[in-house]
This record gives C-alpha cells, structure tokens and sequence, in this order.
C-alpha cells in the first residue's frame, strides 16, 4: 500500500500545476466600472465615461462627496468616444457606433454637449441636425449632413471650441475647421483644408496652423501657414520624402511646432520640433525601441512637453528631463513601482491632477494628486472586483525571428506557478498599427485562470516599433506574419514556458485568420484552434474592400495584396485538406467587417476535409459578442473546447 500511495501522491504532484478551479466567467465578462475620467477645469466635478451591454454613456458627479450631478446617455449601439470639458459647466461629447464588442467604434461625426447638472444635453453639430422648423428664422444651427470632430477646446475661451468639419456624401471629402460656440451650436469657418481628409492643428492661441491628409494613394500630404489668412505651403510630401509627418502642437511661444516623424531608415518613430522660419528640424525624443504612445500634456494647456513609450512596460520621457512636470512623474513612478503612471487631466491652474495608474494586472485607477503638498487621494477604480494580487503575472518578452528580426509580446502565467504549462497562443486582431499592450487583458487572463500560459505576439505589421516594422507586415498574410506567430510558439517551448503537444491557437478577427492559417501551416505544433468572428477568404475580402470606398480598394492592394490566386494560396478555407487538428468557429450575423459567410465557408470546407469542428452563431451579433449570455454561452464553449484538448477548466 506504501508503493501504491506514493505513485499516487508523485501523479497528484505532477499535475497540481494544472488542477485549477472552474472558472467564474462573471469576472471576466463583466463591464468595467468606469472607461475614462476627467477632472473639469476648477476641479469641481468629475466626468466619466461608464460602458454598458449597448452603450457608453457619460455620467458627471461632484469631487466633494462623489455626488451625482447629471449624465448624458446615448441610444443603442451608441457610445461617448471621447469627451472634453469646454468650461467648467459644459463638457462636449463625440459619439460613435459599434455593433460588436470587437468593432471599433466609427465615430459618427456627431458632436453633443451637456451641461455639468444634465442639463441642455442637445446635439451641436451632425448628420442628424435637425432645424428649428418653418415659421422661425432663427437657425443658430447649421442643418447640413455632415461629420465634425474636437481639435482643440481653445482653454482661454469659455464659449468656443475648434472643430473640423467633413462634408458627408463626398467620397474624398475637402475638410474645414471651424469655430464652434458650445452654447447655441453657431459655427465660423476659420480655415479650408489644402488636402482630402485633413485632420487639423492649432497653435497654443488656437489658430489652425497645420493641415495633414491623402490623396486617394494613400500618400502623407503636411501643411502650414503662418497666421488666419495666408496661404497653405506644403511642408511634407510622403511621396518625395519617404516619411510621414503629423501634427502634435506648438511651443509656449508657438514658434516651433512638434511633429511626430515615421518611416525614416528602420528607426522607431521621432518627434521632432520644426522652425517654421529656419525650415530646421531637431530631435526631441526619440527611443530606439518603441514609438511614442501617448503625448504628455503640460496641465492646463495644450502644449506637448513629452510622451510616453512602450517597449515592454510603459516609461514617460520628457523633450526637457529639467521640467517640473519630469520631476512630478518621476515622484509617481516611484509611488507606485512597476505600474504603469499618467496624468489624463488637470485644472487650470494644475492645483489638481486626475492620475490613471494600472499594469498587466491591475485594469486601471484613478488618484487624484495635489503636488503642492504630494497628496493622493484614491477617486475610482475601473473593475473594483478584480484584486491585482490574484491576477494572473503578465511578462513582456522579446525574441529573434528566423531572419533576425527582433519581435516582442507578453507571456501571462497563472499566479504562482513556474515551468511547462498547456499554452494557448493568441495573435492580435488588425492587424495593421494595432499592438498588444501592457495591460490588463481579459481574455488572457481568463485563460490563465484555466491554468493556461497565453503566448501574445506582435509579429511584424503590428504598431509601436516603428514605420518600417509595420511596412514588414505588407502582403504578408500567411507569410512571414505567420512565421512570426510560429517562431514564437517555439521561442516559448525554446525557453521550458510549454511543451510539444500542449498548445492550441485561438484568435479574434485578424487573429482568427492566424489561428486558422496556423494550424494549415504548421500541422503539427498545435493540438487545436479556435477562430472568433474571423476572416477566411482573402480573395473575398479584398472584393468586400473595394467596393467600399476607392481609398480603401487601394489600401488592401497595398497592404493584403491584389494578385487573386496568391491571395487564394493562403486563405485558409481553401487550405482545409491541410487542417489535422479539430476546430471551433464563431461569428455573428451582423458582423460587417468580417461577414458571417467567411466563418460558414470555413466550416463547410473542414466538414468536407473531414476535420473535427464546432461552431456557434448568433444571426442578431456582430463583430463580437454583445449580450452577456452570448458571451458567457460563447466563452462556456471556448472553455470546454480548449479542455478537451489541453486538458485546463471549464466554465462554472
């Protein structure tokens, strides 16, 4: 009996570091409690963006006591996208639709605003404006179909606003700022684009002073002018230059301009300052392993004084490390050591600052901050139910490719345990300039509390390292896209993270065609894989492209590709026969930007390939699941699925 029990215990021991517990999907599908949080400019209230099943609404309370105060609500599918406060009474609202959890929201162009007590919450500018009717001339508001957007809340004018506005209906639309008064909705044109879809810039005074669009190829086209009034002179042609330029802002005397600079040799993205008068442009930061991610702001202004940058974990460098603000993030950084630390907002007079701190296992709080006497004060948390001391551990990692190209990702481990695990590898949707992040990611960390290591890669073509590593990803569908996500998967066996025979490949849109294209093309190093609201056919997608808007017709070409049967020899319902592993799909009927059809293709060509599938579809669901039993029935399956063959829990 003494033999027989100890086999037993050394079974039992071997596999403690994969029993873990049902999973509770709640915790993962539940909405955050807050999105975003904005702190108005005398710092009397607060302004919070707070998602549900449908919507985004924003709800306005007090800073003494967090009291209720008003809050404006879309309808369904509808979503605040961003928001500012225009003085201290009055936030605007830019809205956006989504019809599916992994949609991005396409921002309607519409622009509302609210008063901070809920009061006259009307729309100021939008394709749905309607007039004051007949029999009045009073019409403050302009009546015509079209999309505007914020550029710049004008911080010294307590009534006006800049906007750009883009005539709708027009496939290449000639764009025009305008001021607008958040009151009566009224608007004053102040500047004429010299260049289609150009997003504008004004100086620290609010005049427009810089103007960047394309032409239908594509191609980056940066303007200026001196002052309201004089002409537009082309400062940046992408096609002669080789390199992209954007707008960031201007200096405190707004005698140089910032400019964010992509595509030069293979370097990481610059931001430099321009001289206007000199035609110089010198360096301001510059890191050589990632882009600048977000832009600080000097509190209370406009004006660019930094940014931070993500090669891994996020670091907040400074054009001028001397600056009081350098010293005031430093003193953040080391309150709260391996997190993740940024101001989104101030008052005027930056007495007061709203401080977002969070990491690969914290979703996100919020402290408000007095530098003068070095106060913090906790304000809200985005998932107040989650405790980061349970989350699962998200590492950043880095690797060479085959052809010595340097990738990056994150590993995430459940808490506690070291060694081989079962793996799920999971590439990012896009895939073009978007990047997986240090952040809280709730699927991975579902997956690890299923006792799984989740492998996240940012093969080339992803964002964040520079202009000539996403050019790398160009008509790279099943290439060496592919063989990024691939050369992972044995980086991670490589390094003792999982072991052959243990792996599974699950992804969202673009990730759900890596999953599939995966396992076509690498038979054997995965056991299964799982395809959300995915994309199969790439001839059909680049027809689905084309017929869209001419732009976008040449944007596929340029970046999927436009020769038909190369594009068929890597589509990976036309490569079923070379699937060996079972499959499970899901998708919905609404789904526009990866149509249903793809994921029914799919499957009929694996039942005919004789491959074990699944599948799960909701015809009222689009690009992602949106009603919680949808989710929880579609996260159930996913769950069970990966049991089966990695041997991790199930849902609860």
């Amino acid at each position: 009996m003494k033999a027989v029990t100890l086999g037993i215990a050394l079974v039992l021991g071997a596999m403690a570091g994969n029993i873990h517990a049902a999973v509770d999907l709640g915790q993962y599908i539940r909405k955050d409690d807050f999105n975003d949080i904005k702190i108005s400019p005398s710092g009397k209230y607060y302004a919070a963006t707070v998602p549900f099943e449908d919507k985004t609404v924003l709800t306005i309370f007090t800073r003494e006591g967090n009291k209720p105060s008003g809050s404006f609500v879309p309808g369904r599918n509808g979503h605040v996208y961003d928001f500012e406060w225009a003085n201290d009474e009055r936030v605007v609202i830019g809205l956006a639709e989504k019809f599916g959890m992994l949609d991005e929201p396409q921002r309607t162009g519409e622009l509302y605003a609210v008063n901070a007590d809920g009061g006259k919450a009307e729309l100021l500018v939008g394709f749905r404006m309607l007039g004051n009717g007949p029999g009045t001339r009073i019409q403050p508001k302009k009546v015509e179909s079209v999309a505007a957007f914020l550029v710049d809340t004008l911080p010294a004018d307590e009534s006006n606003v800049v906007i750009s506005v883009w005539p709708m209906g027009t496939e290449e639309p000639f764009t025009r700022a305008e001021k607008l008064d958040v009151n009566s909705g009224r608007r004053i044109t102040v500047a004429r684009a010299p260049v289609r879809w150009a997003r504008f810039a004004t100086d620290n005074s609010g005049e427009v002073r810089l103007a960047v669009g394309e032409n239908v190829d594509n191609s980056s086209k940066l303007y200026y002018r001196d002052a309201a009034g004089t002409d537009w002179r082309l400062i940046n042609d992408q096609v002669a230059t080789g390199r992209i330029e954007l707008p960031l802002g201007f200096s405190a005397d707004n005698r140089l301009a910032y400019l964010l600079v992509r595509g030069e040799d293979k370097a990481t993205d610059r931001i430099v300052a321009w001289d206007p008068v000199a035609g110089t442009r010198a360096t301001v930061l510059h890191d050589e392993g990632a882009d600048p991610f977000e832009l600080i702001i000097r509190s209370g202004t406009s004006m660019p004084i930094g940014a931070q940058v993500m090669d891994g974990r996020h670091r907040n460098l400074f054009f001028d490390e001397s600056v009081p603000e350098a010293r005031l993030h430093r003193s953040l950084e080391a309150a709260f050591p391996r997190q993740s630390v940024t101001v989104t907002s101030s008052t005027k007079d930056g007495r007061l600052l709203l401080v977002k701190v969070w990491s690969g296992e914290n979703p996100g709080d919020f402290y408000l901050y007095e530098p003068a006497v070095k106060k913090v004060d906790h304000v809200v948390s985005r998932g107040s139910w989650i405790d980061p001391e349970l989350a699962a551990k998200v590492e950043p990692f880095s690797f060479q490719a085959r052809d010595g190209l340097t990738i990056h990702g994150y590993l995430t481990k459940p808490r506690g345990t070291n060694g081989s695990l079962p793996m799920v590898v999971m590439p990012h949707g896009g895939p073009f300039g978007i990047f997986d992040q240090w952040q809280y990611d709730r699927v991975a960390q579902m997956l690890a509390s299923a006792g799984y290591a989740v492998l996240q890669v940012n093969y080339r073509g992803s964002g964040n390292y520079g202009w000539a590593f996403e050019r790398a990803g160009a008509r790279q569908w099943g290439g060496t896209m592919q063989d990024d996500v691939t050369d992972a998967t044995r980086w991670a066996m490589a390094q003792g993270h999982t072991a052959g025979g243990k792996i599974c490949i699950y992804g969202a849109s673009y990730g759900a065609y890596a999953a599939l294209m995966g396992v076509a093309k690498e038979p054997t190093l995965y056991q299964c894989a799982a395809g959300y609201v995915g994309v199969y056919d790439l001839p059909m997608m680049q027809r689905e492209d084309g017929r869209t808007r001419r732009s976008l017709g040449n944007w596929s070409k340029d970046w999927v590709g436009e020769d038909q049967a190369a594009l068929a020899a890597v589509s990976p319902n036309r490569l079923a026969d070379k699937i060996k592993v079972p499959v499970f799909l899901a998708a919905g009927g609404e789904d526009e930007r990866a149509p249903i059809e793809h994921s029914r293709m799919m499957e009929a060509a694996l039942r005919k390939a004789g491959v074990p599938v699944e599948s799960l579809y909701y015809s009222t669901e689009g690009h992602g699941f949106y009603t919680e039993p949808h989710q929880r029935e579609y996260y159930t399956q996913l769950l069970a699925f990966l049991s089966r063959h990695l041997g991790g829990a199930t849902a609860k």
